[in-house]
């Protein structure tokens, strides 16, 4: 994890002081050997979803424990799982004050008692533990009525992200320093409008199972969700990657939308390197205020179109690509990213 500060992070009235009450949360899955050594891909399933491991790992440790000394805390979390989505909250239920997503604050604190991240994204929260109860952070499983759940045959394969898990036991001192309330204004977010947007560029996300073969399409063709045509690669726009070619050139300066459709039976983190983006809908469905931040990773249910809107104001180089990818480990590393450069 990096932490980026700046003159504005600092001047707000904010839990700031690492490791008393501003903490980073690493949140791994893992599957260990008897040994202790890691377990990785063990079966064709763990290619096809990803690798879930049995085992919560928190900034590389086990069974972590947290003793708050102060009585608002704000966590840094981080999924950086292989495949796993994590939904967190407290076992009590208890609300907490979201006030980053990836790209840095909310304009406003918004209060939860979830939030999903897939792997890659980030999210900052202020929990209070002014009442001194021990309390867990957990994971809850993904609801079947949730579009980023796993559908179809791929559900019947290897279920995904329905476990339940404890991520940290949380037990307040006796005496906890007493923290200020939390600004009303975090800072001022410009939404891009969609006018500025000179083009429009879409992006399919497809794997060997995916809705082609729901919709009968038989074995499939390139880029259709079948299991023919790429020889069960994981694709975009019909390809795998190929490390010698640029898939997108962007003018610099530019201001584009990107239209992300998953064509598969489950979810994907869309991520792309260079900058921040904001999120326009999914399915024409504007997002809810947590998601209103600069994000850089875009989860897409099955069968979802979402839009983002980006400037691509820095970093021009003809010579040196950028990647998108899905940020399933097994997923990239299979096929399913691309290259683009910004001249």
């Amino acid at each position: 994890m990096i932490i980026l500060d700046d003159d504005e992070s600092e001047s707000l009235e904010i839990p700031s002081t690492y490791g008393v009450d501003d903490i980073p949360l690493i949140v791994q899955d893992r599957r260990f050997n008897e040994d202790g050594s890691f377990r990785y891909v063990g079966m064709h399933s763990d290619v096809m979803t990803g690798v879930f491991g049995d085992r919560i790992l928190v900034n590389g440790t086990t069974s972590p424990l947290f003793a708050p000394a102060a009585s608002k805390v704000r966590f840094r979390l981080l999924n950086a799982a292989n495949a796993r989505t994590f939904n967190f909250a407290f076992v009590d239920g208890r609300e907490f004050s979201l006030i980053a997503s990836d790209g840095g604050f909310l304009e406003k604190p918004t209060m939860l008692r979830s939030i999903m991240l897939s792997p890659a994204e980030r999210a900052e929260i202020v929990v209070d533990f002014s009442d001194g109860n021990p309390v867990d952070l957990i994971s809850l499983p993904i609801d079947d009525s949730s579009p980023f759940a796993t559908i179809g045959m791929m559900r019947n394969m290897q279920p995904t992200n329905i476990e339940s898990f404890t991520i940290l036991n949380i037990e307040p001192q006796s005496t906890l320093q007493r923290s200020a309330d939390l600004p009303d204004q975090l800072t001022s977010i410009e939404r891009i409008p969609e006018s500025e947007a000179t083009r429009t560029r879409r992006f399919e996300l497809s794997m060997p199972m995916g809705m082609g073969m729901m919709r009968g399409g038989g074995g499939g063709g390139r880029g259709r969700g079948g299991m023919g045509g790429m020889g069960g690669e994981f694709l975009i726009n019909g390809w795998p990657i190929d490390m010698g070619a640029i898939n997108e050139v962007v003018a610099m300066g530019s201001t584009e939308i990107w239209k992300i459709y998953n064509d598969s039976m489950m979810a994907h983190p869309f991520h792309i390197h260079h900058g921040q983006f904001q999120i326009l809908d999914r399915d024409g469905v504007v997002p809810t205020a947590d998601e209103m931040g600069f994000k850089d990773t875009l989860k897409v249910g099955p069968g979802q179109t979402a839009r983002f809107i980006m400037r691509f104001e820095n970093f021009s180089d003809p010579d040196t690509a950028y990647m998108y990818h899905c940020h399933i480990l097994e997923h990239e590393g299979n096929g399913m990213m691309g290259k683009f450069t910004v001249v």
